[in-house]
C-alpha cells in the first residue's frame, strides 16, 4: 500500500519510527516532510501536502497518515480538502469504526499522547480495516465529499 505521511514539530520523532515500521511491513512510504525538526512548521502545511498527494494519486491503495500534538488540528486542516475524510485516532475500535463506515482516508494521530506501540498499533488497525461499502456508508461518504465549496 502506498502511504503519504508528514507531521509537525510534536509528530517528528515518532513519525520517522512509525516509517521504519511501515517499510518492514513492505509499504510504499512518501515522507512528504522535513528531514530535521524544525519548531517553527505549522501543522496546516503538512495537512495540505499529505491532503494534495493522496487527491492526486487517485489510488485505492493509498492513504495519508498525519501527526500533530493533539492530532486535531492536522486532522481539521486536513478535512478542509474535498475528498479527504480524516480522522482522528482515539482507540482501536474507533480507528476501525472510521475505517469500516466512513471510509477515512487519512489517519490522524496525537503524536503528545501516544507511545510508539500505541501508535503503531493504531496504523495497523487503520491499513488492516476495509471498508464495508454498505449502501448507506456509500451514500454518507458520497454525500461528505459534496460537501463545502
Amino acid at each position: 500500500m502506498r502511504i503519504y505521511i508528514d507531521a509537525d514539530h510534536n509528530g517528528f520523532d515518532l513519525k520517522h519510527r512509525l516509517i521504519q515500521y511501515l517499510e518492514h511491513g513492505g509499504h510504499e512510504v512518501h515522507d512528504l516532510g522535513t528531514v530535521v525538526r524544525d519548531g517553527d512548521d505549522d501543522y496546516p502545511d503538512a495537512a495540505e501536502r499529505v491532503s494534495r498527494a493522496l487527491l492526486a494519486d487517485h489510488g485505492k491503495e493509498a492513504r495519508g497518515l498525519l501527526l500533530c500534538g493533539s492530532g486535531q488540528g492536522i486532522c481539521i486542516a486536513a478535512n478542509r480538502f474535498k475528498g479527504i475524510r480524516a480522522g482522528l485516532a482515539v482507540d482501536n475500535r474507533s480507528v476501525q469504526s472510521a475505517r469500516n463506515d466512513d471510509d477515512i482516508n487519512v489517519l490522524c494521530l496525537p503524536a503528545n499522547y501516544l507511545d510508539y506501540e500505541k501508535a503503531r498499533t493504531l496504523v495497523h488497525t487503520f491499513l488492516r480495516t476495509e471498508f464495508a461499502a454498505a449502501a448507506r456508508y456509500v451514500r454518507r461518504a458520497k454525500k461528505l465529499d459534496g460537501l463545502g465549496v
